[in-house]
């Protein structure tokens, strides 16, 4: 039975406004290239055999004003239909034409945020961003936080202040997908991986929900990419956040600075 949710309040307008101001790239190269050389050359992000993009129904009509890049996504198995079950009933499941048709300005929200999601304390604070950990198997970014940009940062947090202003459900579903994360991790027994409104690394400790700085080489590798050397890390987090990068200097040929 589809859960009752309230209507989606976010209008066509808001979407407009979020697509203007979040457009910049999680790295300053194509990271789709190194999780493509695992699914036949398609960004994993961009296959609805591993993502489907969600949609609210307010977007979608943004979209589709805007572009033919998209379709209603067909489900086609069993699988799929128990998956996409307990959708809300304003939002819409939708596919692309590929990534070899992507344009940028036309991407979905979903896509645009893909690996993150916006992390909701207990008390109810966004305090910055963290994974979709169903995917670190085969997201490379994920065993790489340190390629994030402080500019996709930035604009991934303004973007969702401005959709959580007018959609409090959304804000909702993100503080539980915050607590599920906190709970699949202290099974797992590892710190939860979180990039700050402030540009640095943190890791949330899912037993006492205690916020402390990290280091990127804590979360460790995953999957295709769990025997990777360390990718060259963006520049901010050498300006902003130095500690961060301890650990990773002796492989990818940077110092480190010093304590």
């Amino acid at each position: 039975m589809t859960r009752k949710h309230q209507p989606k309040q976010a209008s066509p307008e808001v979407y407009e406004r979020i697509y203007k101001m979040f457009m910049a790239p999680v790295s300053a190269f194509d990271c789709g290239a190194k999780c493509g050389e695992h699914n036949g050359g398609a960004p994993i992000c961009c296959s609805t055999d591993v993502a489907i993009p969600i949609v609210d129904k307010h977007e979608w009509n943004l979209l589709q004003s805007r572009t033919d890049l998209w379709h209603e996504f067909e489900i086609k198995d069993k699988a799929t239909e128990k998956e996409l079950s307990d959708l809300h009933e304003d939002c819409r499941a939708i596919e692309c034409k590929g990534a070899r048709f992507c344009e940028r300005e036309n991407r979905s929200v979903s896509c645009r945020t893909f690996p993150f999601f916006p992390y909701i304390t207990r008390e109810r604070d966004f305090i910055g961003m963290s994974v979709f950990w169903t995917f670190e198997d085969r997201c490379w970014v994920q065993s790489h936080l340190q390629i994030v940009n402080l500019r996709f940062i930035d604009e991934f947090v303004a973007a969702y202040e401005l959709l959580f202003d007018h959609d409090m459900d959304e804000f909702d579903a993100n503080k539980e997908h915050s607590a599920n994360m906190r709970r699949t991790f202290t099974r797992w027994k590892r710190p939860i991986p979180l990039l700050g409104r402030d540009g640095r690394c943190y890791k949330v400790m899912p037993e006492t929900h205690e916020v402390v700085p990290a280091r990127f080489a804590e979360f460790g590798k995953w999957g295709y990419y769990e025997k990777d050397l360390p990718a060259e890390p963006a520049a901010n987090w050498a300006d902003l956040d130095p500690q961060a990068l301890k650990g990773l200097a002796d492989t990818i040929g940077a110092k480190a600075p010093a304590k």
